[in-house]
């Protein structure tokens, strides 16, 4: 179980870790450059499936650890900060997705649509990062 938590903890993490580290370039982007951009995540929802699964995977660690305080601890906190991704995601990334209609279609307010999504995808990469981090000290004790 600790193999299979870290591992899908760390899977977790790719997307949005992708997402924080493009932010830089594609934060000030020309309207019609930043559409064609974000073209290049198009069929990336199948990646948000391993958060449910990364989920389900910390909390069967935190079964299995539950004698070890520390680690059922980490495996708990890992499993909240999975869930705290899942609702940054529905409040701010899927609002600016719907929007724009997975930025396909150019609303008046794409720029405010734009730091909403770069931004959430940047506090879910730290989220997700911190889970990750917890799954693998609990996983090592």
């Amino acid at each position: 179980m600790r193999f299979l938590a870290v591992t899908l903890t760390g899977l977790a993490l790719i997307a949005p870790a992708t997402y924080a580290l493009s932010l830089v370039n594609k934060i000030g982007m020309a309207k019609a450059d930043y559409f064609v951009a974000q073209q290049a995540y198009a069929g990336w929802w199948i990646v948000g499936l391993l958060l449910p699964l990364a989920f389900l995977a910390d909390i069967g660690n935190a079964i299995v650890l539950r004698a070890d305080a520390p680690a059922l601890t980490l495996s708990v906190a890992a499993a909240a900060l999975i869930v705290l991704n899942l609702v940054i995601f529905m409040l701010f990334t899927q609002p600016a997705n719907a929007a724009t209609e997975n930025w396909t279609v150019q609303p008046d307010d794409w720029e405010t649509l734009r730091r909403q999504w770069e931004y959430s995808h940047a506090v879910n990469a730290a989220v997700t990062l911190l889970a990750f981090g917890c799954t693998t000290l609990a996983s090592l004790r």
